[in-house]
């Protein structure tokens, strides 16, 4: 990894009001990045991007990209679920040097199932500023849009891949008051949809959406027999955001 670039090398900023916002020393940004249409990315999170010390990257070759197609180039550290703990420390240490520095998942916001976690509470062990840069997010895209009650819910995240595990949540959360939100992969997500349809029954009000954003961008919502049936004519490309509605709702 390259030496983070020195504060008088680092990109200009144009105005006052603009180096404002730029990134200030000893800082940790928690910079969310887009779900699939990079024109999502806000302008704050360019500008903390472009004038950070160091960037903390899920993958150093997606986020690599995306730096490159914003015409930025920033030192990146590799900080992934296998690396989390010992990265975290050296982020802090880079902090407490005065450096500032964005972590950044492969997409959406960090720390939401995604690494981010560990750093943001090292840093608040430490007595360190943590800002929020924030910006997309596929539970909340989807819940948005999706037409299920949004008054409240419940984010589990991804469910353990054995069926046992995601029937017993379905069964502990059967009468939960408000809508459940979870991600699923691929290679589950047919499971899933007949695991939800079985167990909380068939007409239990459902949305399964993928490629959020995204040129293919596609929701299934309705009685979960019915998107189950849907979804086995659907390409199963991407991660899924999976809701489901409390047992009286009804579309």
């Amino acid at each position: 990894m390259s030496e983070p670039t020195p504060a008088s090398t680092a990109p200009h900023v144009a105005d006052e009001s603009t180096a404002r916002l730029a990134a200030r020393p000893g800082h940790l940004y928690v910079v969310a990045t887009p779900i699939g249409n990079l024109a999502d990315l806000t302008e704050r999170a360019r500008l903390i991007l472009a004038t950070v010390d160091l960037v903390a990257c899920e993958d150093t070759r997606t986020t690599g990209s995306l730096l490159t197609r914003l015409g930025l180039h920033r030192p990146l550290l590799p900080y992934h679920d296998h690396n989390e703990t010992a990265a975290a420390e050296q982020l802090v240490a880079r902090l407490q040097e005065g450096k500032s520095i964005a972590v950044v998942s492969d997409a959406g916001t960090p720390a939401i199932s995604d690494p981010g976690f560990r750093v943001v509470r090292a840093c608040r062990r430490a007595g360190l500023p943590v800002v929020p840069v924030p910006g997309a997010c596929a539970v909340a895209a989807v819940l948005s849009a999706s037409g299920l009650p949004s008054d409240g819910f419940l984010f589990a995240g991804f469910l353990p891949a054995k069926t046992s595990a995601r029937v017993a949540f379905l069964e502990k959360y059967r009468d939960f008051d408000y809508t459940l939100a979870l991600y699923e992969s691929c290679h589950r997500i047919d499971k899933f949809a007949a695991e939800i349809a079985a167990t909380l029954g068939p007409d239990r009000v459902v949305c399964l959406a993928k490629e959020v954003t995204k040129l293919h961008e596609t929701f299934l919502v309705g009685p979960a027999a019915e998107v189950d049936a849907r979804l086995a004519k659907t390409s199963l490309k991407g991660e899924f955001v999976v809701l489901i509605a409390p047992a009286d709702f009804r579309l």
